[in-house]
């Protein structure tokens, strides 16, 4: 067998850089565990004392999978933590466990009915006022666990917290959070521009990419990357955030810049849509955007575009190269996020589009 290639031993630097960093990252996380019964629980949602953020899925858990999770309550079995983020005002605003807490909420208040259950098959069919007043109050009296987030830790903090605390739930995604937490005129740009037809047409994703906001995804990392690419450090989530938070106060501003960022985004669609075949997509059938593939054809149209408009009258171009191995490289997924690959990716089809 053979073994692992050693690693070269850290330098006394590194070791004392990578120490730093954590000191530093970890002073923004500030937060406490708490815990709530099913019953203040139940009668918070009831009375809209939580807050759902716009980032939150719509209420898209089925009826199997509610009854499964009330069965598991009724067993006793662990439930995930729920997490929070206490607001200035100090109520709660729902980062994940928002269908755990409304299936609870329909449950104890509404008019939810068990499907067949599996290990509680007696209890199939049942309402919450079908159980006696006893059952009825052990429920009430269950408890599950909450992570709360105080209102000290910053936006970036917050973000990092969204996006690697696993509850066993699914939690929003990148593009989500930034939808919920950095709400401004940029973000509700990019909320438009991702459902225009022309983007609907030029990328097409799955409904569950879509119901996640991927084209959102795309339309942020169009313009971020875009306007260049300085204090890029392969990282893109934060790189991202930071840019849709200074796009929104530019916005706020210079509000003309709407509309300039709204022309640049629809003459580059327009111009993918009539030269390139396929749009953003690998094949004339693919019904996917690998997002790579986006990032080159998109962000190198724009580039293009950007240093010679006259391009975009022209009848045809030749994209022949689309099909060529050093397009497939740079569109690749190996090391896809490190700046360098991002550039090479991006000039690659700027120099072509430019006859370099």
């Amino acid at each position: 067998m053979r073994s692992p290639r050693q690693q070269p031993t850290k330098t006394a630097q590194e070791v004392a850089s990578a120490e730093a960093q954590i000191v530093e990252l970890s002073k923004r996380i500030e937060f406490y565990l708490t815990e709530y019964s099913i019953e203040l629980l139940a009668k918070k949602m009831h009375e809209n004392d939580f807050v759902v953020p716009s980032y939150q899925r719509e209420f898209t858990w089925e009826s199997e999978r509610k009854s499964r999770f009330i069965e598991s309550l009724l067993l006793g079995l662990p439930i995930p933590f729920l997490f929070f983020w206490e607001m200035p005002d100090g109520k709660l605003e729902i980062v994940d466990g928002s269908q755990r807490l409304r299936t609870i909420e329909e449950f104890v208040h509404g008019n939810f009915r068990l499907n067949e259950l599996e290990s509680l098959t007696h209890l199939s069919n049942f309402v919450f006022t079908d159980l006696p007043p006893s059952r009825q109050r052990k429920i009430h009296n269950r408890s599950i666990r909450g992570i709360v987030l105080n209102e000290h830790a910053d936006e970036q903090a917050r973000f990092d917290l969204f996006e690697r605390i696993n509850t066993g739930s699914k939690i929003a995604n990148k593009a989500e959070v930034r939808r919920g937490a950095l709400a401004g005129p940029f973000m509700n740009l990019v909320i438009e521009l991702a459902e225009t037809d022309i983007l609907k047409k030029l990328a097409p994703v799955s409904r569950k990419n879509a119901d996640e906001r991927g084209r959102e995804d795309l339309v942020t990392r169009f313009f971020a990357y875009g306007d260049g690419l300085d204090g890029y450090r392969d990282r893109p989530s934060e790189f991202l955030f930071d840019y849709v938070k200074a796009m929104n106060k530019s916005f706020e501003k210079t509000p003309l810049l709407s509309k300039k960022y709204k022309k640049i985004f629809n003459d580059t669609m327009e111009f993918v849509d009539k030269f390139f075949p396929y749009g953003f997509r690998k094949t004339a059938t693919g019904n996917a955007t690998p997002r790579a593939r986006f990032e080159a054809i998109a962000i190198g149209s724009r580039h293009a575009l950007s240093e010679k408009p006259a391009i975009a009258k022209k009848r045809a171009i030749n994209v022949n190269w689309l099909n060529e191995a050093e397009f497939i490289k740079v569109t690749g997924s190996d090391g896809a996020n490190a700046v360098a690959r991002l550039r090479e990716r991006i000039s690659f089809v700027q120099r072509k589009l430019l006859g370099n």
